[in-house]
Order: C-alpha cells, then sequence, then structure tokens
C-alpha cells in the first residue's frame, strides 16, 4: 500500500488510537466479519471506493449497510474508512484487516492478567506474548506437511480448519486464537503463515511504544536513571523499558525515542536548528 492509501491508513490508525485503551474483542470480530461482507462483493468494494462518490456518500452507504447489525463503533470506523481515498479498491480491505488486526493487539496490550507471583503482567510482556504465539504458531505449520494441507483442504470445514490450527498452539491467548482463526478461515489470497507473520509486524511495533531509546551525552549515574524512568513514565502514562546509550556526540543534553516519535533536546539538535535558521 503506497500513495494515497498509505496517507489514508496512517489517518485510520490515528482515529482509532483514542478508542484502544477500552477496546473489546468483540469490535475486532465485528470488524473482520465487515472484511468478509467486502471480500465476497467486487461491486460493493467499488461503491465504496469510487474517486466520483464524496465521502459523505460513501459513509451513507455504509449506514445503510451496517446500521442496526453491528455496534455503532464499528459502522463509525468502516464508515470513515470508505470515507477517504484509496488508490485501489483493495486497499480499502487491506486498510479494515489492518485496524481490526489492531484492536486485538491493543486489547492484548491492555490486559493485565495474573501470574504466579501476582504481579500483574504489562503491556510490553502482554505484547511479546502475543507475538511469541503467533511465531509458534507458524513453525508448528512450517513444520508439518500434513498441517499445511489439512489448512487449505477445500473439502475441511471451517471448523475443522480452525480447530487444527488452535491445537497447534495449546493454551494461547483469547487475541491470538481471534487472529489465528481469522488467518485460517480467510487468509485473503494468502498462505495462513504470511497473514500471521503481518499481524505479529504489528504487535511487534505496537511493542515499541513501550521502549524508550534514550541517548545521552555522557553516563548517568542511578539517581539520574531512576529520575529518568520516572519522568519518562509519567510523561508517557505507562512503564516503559528504558534503554539508554552514550553518545559524546550530542555535546549536552539528551534525545528519547519511543516509538516514532523523537524528542531531541541536545545541544547538536538546537545547533543544527539554529544552522537551519541561519541558511533560511
Amino acid at each position: 500500500m503506497a500513495g494515497v492509501s498509505s496517507e489514508s491508513l496512517s489517518t485510520a490508525l490515528g482515529q482509532l488510537e483514542p478508542t484502544l485503551p477500552t477496546a473489546s474483542l468483540s469490535l475486532a470480530q465485528e470488524l473482520f466479519s465487515i472484511l468478509a461482507i467486502l471480500d465476497s462483493s467486487a461491486g460493493l468494494r467499488r461503491s465504496l471506493t469510487d474517486p466520483s462518490r464524496t465521502g459523505a456518500e460513501k459513509s451513507a452507504l455504509v449506514t445503510a449497510l451496517l446500521k442496526g447489525k453491528v455496534s455503532a463503533e464499528a459502522e463509525t470506523i468502516v464508515g470513515r474508512l470508505a470515507a477517504a481515498r484509496w488508490s485501489d479498491a483493495r486497499d480499502l480491505g487491506d486498510a479494515l484487516e489492518t485496524l481490526a488486526a489492531t484492536v486485538v493487539i491493543a486489547v492484548a496490550e491492555n490486559r493485565s492478567s495474573s501470574v504466579s507471583s501476582g504481579h500483574s503482567v504489562s503491556g510490553l510482556s502482554a505484547l511479546t506474548t502475543l507475538e511469541n504465539e503467533l511465531f509458534s504458531f507458524n513453525q508448528a505449520v512450517e513444520s508439518s506437511h500434513e498441517v499445511q494441507h489439512a489448512l487449505v483442504e477445500q473439502q475441511a470445514s471451517e471448523a475443522a480448519k480452525v480447530d487444527l490450527a488452535l491445537k497447534l498452539v495449546p493454551g494461547a491467548s483469547q487475541e491470538s486464537q481471534v487472529l489465528i482463526r481469522q488467518a485460517v478461515v480467510n487468509p485473503r489470497g494468502l498462505k495462513a503463515v504470511k497473514l500471521i507473520e503481518r499481524f505479529a509486524n504489528l504487535a511487534a511495533a505496537r511493542q515499541q511504544r513501550w521502549i524508550a531509546d534514550v541517548t545521552v551525552s555522557r553516563p548517568m549515574d542511578t539517581a539520574q536513571l531512576d529520575r529518568l524512568q520516572r519522568g519518562l513514565n509519567s510523561l508517557y502514562g505507562r512503564e516503559l523499558n528504558v534503554n539508554v546509550r552514550v553518545d559524546p556526540a550530542l555535546i549536552g543534553g539528551v534525545r528519547v525515542q519511543v516509538g516514532d516519535e523523537v524528542v531531541d533536546a541536545s545541544v547538536m539538535a538546537r545547533l543544527g536548528e539554529l544552522r537551519r535558521q541561519l541558511a533560511g
């Protein structure tokens, strides 16, 4: 996905983000169900991506199709997608698949489950577990030609395929089960393992929200590290894993990257900004 479709997906992910702290698996399942409807009708996909229609007209079409059949939240998400611009009709489905998977991943991230010690699992740990479960599924499939054949056997029912797939990862979380079921039932022209790999990459990308890569000009003592940890946790509203690297080239200050967000308060950054202003 590139160009205008990539921009539309980025916008859609940004619009989805505020809803993710309270998102549910039922929402993700609704979005996957709507995706199946889109995939089953080329005419509907063309109508929802027709550049001659206004965004309002395409959103109205979504309302007519989904009103009363899904939650208002799912209807809103799909309506916004339809109102956006897409380079190719398939891109709309790809974007909806990404949003649905992102909801599943966020549910895992938000879940606080008990472990033997009585402590809760952090969002980072939960995401790591999800990624590992998806990886385990792919390993199990790729290690057996019989399983690969069974998962694409046309005579086998969807229920039988899902049952087999879930037996490959006993004890998998509900979130992993939802993604595995989707990959087996509706791989959308891909092998199930390829779609699972795509889902795992989304989980890995979301893990970066929990990791702060900090670059400083000189080593920090324990007290400074503690203050940095507390400050970053407060700033981002979650318990971050802080990785600190020393780079004397910074001269002074600090550079922090959490996910795609970069905060650069180093002397070199300020000098660079000054040079750009003088050059301008």
